[in-house]
């Protein structure tokens, strides 16, 4: 029996692993949740899985919660960060499912591993800022850790190919010439800058392929999604920017490949759906009847590659510039993708809330990045405080 704790269980990714668990309740079980506010959603996982320790960050959803479930003495409610790194790090669990969304991922994740718990990841934050730290101490304390996104569980299967440790990936691997990481291009791709300037919040939202959050839809329609997922397959894999290719790929059937350094090309395809990469990385190395959509390659009828259009994308050229001048300084580190990434959670949350235009975003990424100071080896304190500095250089513009 594997025991998960799930952070994020009332996020798309954490209800999908608890789908996962209600089909192998003899294999899988749920001995901690956290989540957000979502009160009315956690209290039926609560009833329905009965975790040991939950966690409700907002402080008033919490007290809420304890209201509720008081009949359900043997559970223990916690809340804020403190309530979210015991979840992580409970000793009644096997493995960590991280999928919060954003930076808070970082702290929980780093609590994980120093408890020995294998880790399942759909938080790509924590590596796109913290990869330094994370990598580091995965080998430390001898954990593993798998992804959840699509692509880069593509890759992670494209990689079971290759002879040795199967699930020791992050060192790179001499045989790798690089990887192909697949993107729809989102709602908006061949559109102009000019013509995107007018887009709404309702464009932005009509993912071609996906059903996702609002700011996962929001991100891939600026494609900074994309430019976050090369800085996190650089530390997952190993890799040099240059061995980053990213190939729009409008019917998102092929997830992602690697291409050898003898020519061939081993890939991932699979139906646009998340169930798939969550099953392979909490049941890995075993694969499970199907719970996805079957693939039919004849009602797909064709399949196209084409190149990414950063002239009017300059988020993700954005990105790509981040990356290289970040690997400038080998596994090191800087604070320079924090502010990336910290600059498109302020301009998207504005761009929601309509308080600027779709194309503001990029713009603001850019302005702070260029203002922005680069620390190397940032530590954790130095990695949240360029956070901070983030929000407060874009409030004052």
């Amino acid at each position: 029996m594997k025991r998960l704790s799930i952070l994020g269980s009332t996020g798309s990714i954490g209800k999908q692993t608890l789908e996962l668990v209600r089909n192998y309740p003899e294999e899988l079980s749920v001995t901690a949740l956290a989540a957000n506010a979502s009160v009315d959603l956690l209290e039926a996982q609560v009833r329905e899985f009965r975790p040991g320790l939950v966690c409700v960050y907002d402080l008033k959803a919490s007290e809420e919660l304890r209201v509720r479930i008081r009949d359900l003495s043997e559970i223990t409610v916690t809340d804020g960060m403190d309530g979210l790194l015991s979840v992580a790090a409970t000793e009644n669990a096997d493995m960590t499912v991280v999928s919060v969304v954003g930076m808070i991922g970082i702290r929980p994740t780093i609590a994980a591993i120093k408890a020995g718990k294998t880790i399942a990841l759909a938080n790509k934050e924590t590596l796109v800022t913290a990869g330094h730290i994370i990598i580091p101490l995965l080998h430390q304390y001898g954990v593993s850790l798998y992804p959840i996104d699509s692509e880069h569980s593509a890759i992670f299967q494209s990689l079971q190919t290759l002879p040795g440790e199967r699930d020791s990936f992050f060192a790179g691997h001499p045989s790798v010439k690089r990887i192909l990481l697949t993107a729809s291009g989102g709602p908006f791709f061949g559109k102009t800058k000019d013509e995107m300037e007018h887009f709404t919040v309702a464009d932005a939202l009509k993912h071609p392929n996906w059903s996702m959050g609002r700011k996962i839809t929001v991100d891939s329609a600026t494609m900074v999604n994309k430019g976050l997922e090369m800085m996190e397959a650089r530390w997952l894999f190993g890799l040099k920017p240059e061995q980053i290719q990213v190939v729009i790929h409008p019917q998102s059937i092929l997830h992602s490949a690697v291409e050898f350094t003898d020519g061939a090309v081993i890939g991932q395809m699979g139906t646009p759906d998340m169930r798939l990469p969550i099953e392979y990385a909490i049941c890995y190395p075993e694969r499970k009847e199907r719970i996805a959509n079957a693939l039919d390659l004849f009602t797909v009828g064709k399949l196209d590659f084409l190149r990414p259009d950063e002239e009017n994308f300059p988020a993700f050229a954005l990105a790509r510039e981040v990356l290289e001048k970040d690997c400038q300084h080998g596994n090191a580190g800087t604070t320079l993708p924090v502010v990336y990434n910290a600059a498109n959670e302020y301009a998207v949350a504005r761009f929601l809330a309509g308080k600027c235009g779709f194309m503001d975003i990029p713009r603001m990424i850019r302005s702070a990045v260029d203002a922005h100071t680069i620390k190397v080896a940032p530590t954790l304190t130095q990695i949240l405080d360029a956070e901070q500095w983030t929000y407060e250089e874009l409030k004052r513009r």
